[in-house]
C-alpha cells in the first residue's frame, strides 16, 4: 500500500512543477538555515567538552569591591592554587595559567623573529589537569624547571620544522633563552586555549611564588576528586577570605578586620565556574581567550526555530492554495471507496515525500554556503557526513518535518464532502480561512521582528563608532613591538617625528583600544586606610600621549619632561575624581601613593585632570584611571597627516628596518582596533541580515500561496465584478488590502515584541543608543512594501483574466 502511495504521489508532484517547486525549495532554505545554525550551535555548546574529566574541572572567579571600583576577575593570587590542594581534600590537582600576551620568539643562532600571539606560563601540573599527551617529550618533567618551555605543534615547524624540536634554544623578546622541553598538539578550535602556541614553565615566573593574595593576575582552575560537590566546595572557599586574605592585607592596613571590611561596603568574594560554561557564560575582565555568549546562542537557536516553522507554514499554505484543484479527485477518491485514513496516508506520504527532496536540496544549499556562513559566524564548522548520529537525527528531523507540514492539508483535503465537489458547489465553501490567516500573520511577525532586531543592532554599532570616546582613533598608525629596537625606542620615534607625513606620535603599551592593562590601589597623603584606597588604572604614557591622541585637560596640565618634578606627578581622568571626593581644581597638588609598606613612600601630585575617555568597551562604565610619565616601549602610536598614508608607512618601515634590523615590522590602524573590539555584534548583525532576508523570502512565498488560493476561491466574484465594469486597478486594490490587514496585524504584534526584547540586549552596553520611532518605521514599511509587490502579482494576474472565462468556469 505504502509503495502505491508513494507512486500516486510522485505522479502527482510531477503534475504541478512549479507547486512542488515552490514547496521543496521553500522547505529545503528553512532547512539549510535550521542546519546551519544546529551546527553553529553544536559548536559552541561543545567547548571544552573534549579534555577528559571536564565535569571535574573548574575555574577559580573572584568579585572584588574595593577603592570604588568593582572587578569580576577570572584569575585568584598566586597562592590560592597551592593553599587549595593543601587545604581541600576535594582537590584532586591544580594549574595555574599567567597570560602574557604576543611575544617575539626565534631560534637561537638566527637573526629573525616571529611574533606569537598568546604565550602564558603554565604550572607542571598543566597535563596533569587536562589530560594533555606530548608528542615528544615527558609530562612529568617538561615544566618543571625555569626557562623551559611547550610547544604546540604549528608552532614547533615555524623554527624547526620536520626536525625533532626537543632539546632546541629559543631566545624569547631578544633577551631570555628557553629550553624546548616538548611538544603538543594543536589545541582544538573549541578550546578556551585555542589560540595560544607557546606554554612557558610557571617556575621561571618569580612572582607565582609570592604570597600576595591581592595580585589577581593567575588563570587558577582546579581538578576535584570524582566525589565532590561543587556546592560544599564553594561554601567553604569563602572561608579563604578570613583564613588567607585578611591576614595578608593586615600587614598593609593594620587596623582591618572581617568586620570592618564588611562594614566599609568592599568584598571580596571567590566561587567556581565550570570548565564547560567558560566560553558561553563568562565575561570578565580579562580571559584566556574570546569568549562568546549564551544569549546569541538563544537569539540564534530561535531564528532557527522559527525559520523550519516559517517554511513548514509556508508549505501549508502552498499546498491548502492548492487544493481546490484537488476536491474532484478528492470526491471521486471516497466515491470509490477510499475513507479518510487512506486519504490521511495519501497525502502525508507526499508531504513526506516533498520533505525528503527538501532535505536533499538543503544539504546542497547548506554546503554550498558553508564556506560563507563559516566566514560570516568565524566559525570553522563542517557538515559531519561519516557521523552515523548525525543521518539519523536528520532523517528523524526531515520525518517529523514532513508529518508536521502535512498535517493541517492532509486533514484539510480529507474532510471535502464528495457530493459537494463533484457537483462543483464545494469550492466557494472551503473553510481553514482563519488558520491560514493566523499562519501568514505569524510569518510575517517573526520577519518583522527580524527587521527590528537587524535595524537596532546595526544602530547600535553606528552609535559606538560615531560616539564621541575622549580620543582620536583615526588616523592613528599603531607600531606595535617597538620594545624590539632595545635601547634605540627613542632613536625610533625621533626619526619617525621627522617625516613630513607624521603630526605627531607617543610611546606607550597602554592605549584606549585592545593593549596592555594594569590597574593598582593608591592612597591619598592624608589617609592611608583601606577605607580611602582609590582602585584605579595605572598606565605608563611619554609627554606626547595626550596630544597625539587628542585628549582634553579639564584641570591643570600636561607632562613636561623639562620639569624633573613630573617623573612623580599623575594626570587622572574625570572618573577618578568622585572616589577622591573632590573637584577637578581641588584635586590639583594632591598626593597619592601605592605604597603602604615601605618606610620612604613614593608620593605622586597630581598636575592635571584628563576628560573621561573610553579605554574599556561601551558595555562598562568608564573607572578610574591614572597616566604616569614613565617609559612604556610596547607600541608607537603615530597621528599622520592627511594624505598619502602607504608613502608614509613605507618611510617608517624603512627606518624600522635600519633601526631594528631582523625584527618583524607590524603595524595596525587604531580604528581598525576599535572596530575588532564589536566583532561580535558585528557578526551578529550579518547573520541577522541572511536570516532576515531568509524568513522574508519563505514568508513571501506563504503569502503568494494564500494570494493564489485566495484568487481561485474568488474566481466567479471577480468575473461578475468586471462584468458590473469595475476596473483591474479596482479588483487588485480589493485583493490586496484583505491582505495588508494581515500584515498589518502582523506588524502590530512584531513591533512591542521587538522593541522588548532588542531594549533587553542593549541593556549589555553602559552606552548603548535609543530605539526610535524610525526603526519601526522602517520595519513596518519593509514589511508592506514587501507584502504589497507579493500579493499584487497574484490579484493582478486574477483581475486580467477574461470574464467569461471566469464565468463559464461555474
Amino acid at each position: 500500500m505504502f509503495k502505491n502511495h508513494l507512486k500516486i504521489a510522485w505522479r502527482s508532484l510531477k503534475k504541478q512543477p512549479f507547486l512542488t517547486f515552490l514547496n521543496t525549495f521553500g522547505l529545503a532554505v528553512g532547512m539549510a538555515g535550521g542546519l546551519l545554525i544546529a551546527l553553529y550551535i553544536y559548536d559552541e555548546l561543545s567547548f571544552d567538552k573534549m579534555f577528559s574529566d571536564a565535569d571535574r574541572i573548574y575555574r577559580i572567579d573572584t568579585d572584588i569591591k574595593f577603592g570604588g571600583a568593582e572587578t569580576m576577575a577570572a584569575e585568584a593570587g598566586a597562592p590560592m592554587a597551592g593553599t587549595l590542594r593543601r587545604d581541600y581534600s576535594e582537590v584532586a590537582n591544580t594549574v595555574r595559567f599567567r597570560k602574557l600576551g604576543s611575544m617575539l620568539i626565534r631560534k637561537s643562532g638566527t637573526e629573525n623573529n616571529t611574533k606569537e600571539m598568546q604565550v602564558t606560563f603554565a604550572d607542571s601540573t598543566f597535563f596533569d589537569v587536562f589530560d594533555i599527551h606530548l608528542l615528544v617529550g615527558d609530562v612529568n618533567t617538561a615544566l618543571t624547571e625555569p626557562n623551559t618551555l611547550v610547544l604546540t605543534k604549528a608552532a614547533a615547524e615555524r623554527y624547526f620544522g620536520t626536525q625533532n624540536a626537543l632539546g632546541q634554544s629559543l631566545l624569547l623578546n631578544n633577551t631570555d633563552t628557553y629550553t624546548v622541553t616538548g611538544v603538543m598538539n594543536d589545541l582544538p578550535e573549541n578550546s578556551f586555549l585555542r589560540d595560544h602556541t607557546v606554554f612557558m614553565a610557571m617556575a621561571g615566573n618569580v612572582a607565582s611564588r609570592e604570597e600576595n593574595w591581592g595580585g589577581m593576575n593567575y588563570f587558577t582552575f582546579v581538578k576535584l576528586i570524582p566525589s565532590a560537590n561543587i556546592e560544599d566546595f564553594n561554601m567553604n572557599l569563602q572561608g579563604m577570605l578570613e583564613k588567607y586574605m585578611l591576614p595578608w592585607a593586615q600587614k598593609y592596613f593594620p587596623g582591618m578586620t572581617a568586620e570592618t571590611f564588611a562594614a566599609s561596603g568592599d568584598y571580596i568574594r571567590y566561587h567556581t565556574m565550570p570548565l564547560t560554561d567558560i566560553h558561553l557564560y563568562s565575561n570578565r575582565n580579562v580571559e584566556l581567550s574570546a569568549n562568546s555568549s549564551i544569549q546569541n546562542v538563544y537569539i540564534l537557536l530561535f531564528i532557527g526555530i522559527f525559520l523550519i516553522v516559517l517554511a513548514s507554514v509556508n508549505f501549508m499554505n502552498l499546498s491548502t492554495a492548492h487544493s481546490l484543484k484537488r476536491a474532484k479527485e478528492v470526491g471521486i477518491r471516497k466515491t470509490l471507496g477510499s475513507n479518510k485514513a487512506d486519504l490521511l496516508r495519501q497525502f502525508l506520504t507526499e508531504s513526506g515525500l516533498v520533505s525528503f527532496l527538501s532535505l536533499l536540496m538543503a544539504v546542497v544549499i547548506a554546503v554550498l554556503a558553508l564556506p560563507f556562513f563559516n566566514e560570516l559566524s568565524g566559525k570553522s564548522v563542517t557538515i559531519p557526513f561519516a557521523n552515523p548520529f548525525f543521518w539519523i537525527i536528520l532523517i528523524s528531523a526531515t520525518v517529523l518535518l514532513g508529518l508536521f507540514s502535512g498535517s493541517y492539508p492532509a486533514f484539510f483535503m480529507s474532510r471535502f464532502m464528495p457530493v459537494k465537489t463533484l457537483k462543483g458547489g464545494g469550492q466557494t465553501k472551503v473553510g481553514g480561512g482563519s488558520i491560514r490567516n493566523t499562519l501568514v500573520v505569524f510569518q510575517f511577525a517573526i520577519s518583522v521582528f527580524l527587521i527590528v532586531a537587524t535595524l537596532v543592532v546595526f544602530q547600535q554599532l553606528q552609535f559606538i563608532q560615531g560616539k564621541d570616546l575622549g580620543y582620536t582613533k583615526n588616523q592613528i598608525l599603531l607600531i606595535n613591538d617597538t620594545y624590539a629596537a632595545g635601547n634605540q625606542t627613542k632613536a625610533f620615534k625621533d626619526e619617525v617625528l621627522k617625516l613630513s607625513g607624521v603630526e605627531n606620535a607617543t610611546m606607550s603599551g597602554f592605549l584606549p583600544t585592545p593593549s596592555f592593562r594594569s590597574d593598582s590601589s593608591f592612597f591619598e597623603e592624608s589617609a592611608m586606610n583601606q577605607e580611602n584606597a582609590i582602585q584605579m588604572q595605572e598606565w605608563d604614557v611619554d609627554a606626547d600621549y595626550l596630544s597625539t591622541l587628542d585628549m582634553q585637560l579639564i584641570a591643570g596640565r600636561n607632562f613636561d619632561p623639562r620639569f624633573i618634578a613630573d617623573s612623580t606627578a599623575v594626570i587622572i581622568n574625570e572618573a577618578t575624581l568622585p572616589v577622591m571626593g573632590v573637584t577637578p581644581n581641588e584635586a590639583l597638588g594632591m598626593r597619592i601613593t601605592e605604597d603602604t609598606d615601605l618606610e620612604e613612600k613614593v608620593f605622586y601630585t597630581v598636575i592635571g585632570v584628563v576628560k573621561n575617555f573610553h579605554y574599556q568597551t561601551l558595555r562598562k562604565n568608564i573607572g578610574a584611571l591614572g597616566l604616569f610619565m614613565r617609559p612604556s616601549t610596547g607600541t608607537l602610536a603615530v597621528k599622520l597627516k592627511a594624505g598619502d598614508f602607504k608613502n608614509t608607512i613605507a618611510d617608517i618601515e624603512a627606518i624600522w628596518n635600519e633601526i631594528a634590523a631582523g625584527q618583524p615590522f607590524n603595524y595596525s590602524f587604531m580604528d581598525d582596533s576599535f572596530t575588532s573590539t564589536y566583532e561580535a555584534e558585528q557578526r551578529l548583525g550579518s547573520i541577522f541580515i541572511l536570516f532576515t532576508i531568509l524568513s522574508i523570502v519563505i514568508a513571501c512565498l506563504g503569502l503568494l500561496g494564500l494570494a493564489a488560493f485566495n484568487a481561485q476561491k474568488r474566481t466567479k466574484e471577480i468575473g461578475v465584478r468586471k462584468v458590473l465594469g469595475a476596473s483591474v486597478g479596482q479588483i487588485t486594490y480589493r485583493l490586496t488590502t484583505d491582505f495588508l490587514k494581515l500584515v498589518v496585524i502582523a506588524i502590530a504584534i512584531a513591533l512591542p515584541v521587538g522593541w522588548y526584547v532588542m531594549n533587553k540586549w542593549l541593556e549589555d552596553f553602559s552606552y548603548r543608543m535609543e530605539i526610535g520611532w524610525g526603526i519601526f518605521a522602517v520595519a513596518a514599511l519593509l514589511a508592506l512594501g514587501v507584502a504589497v509587490l507579493t500579493v499584487s502579482y497574484q490579484s493582478i494576474k486574477a483581475a486580467v483574466v477574461n470574464p467569461v472565462k471566469s464565468l463559464r468556469s461555474e
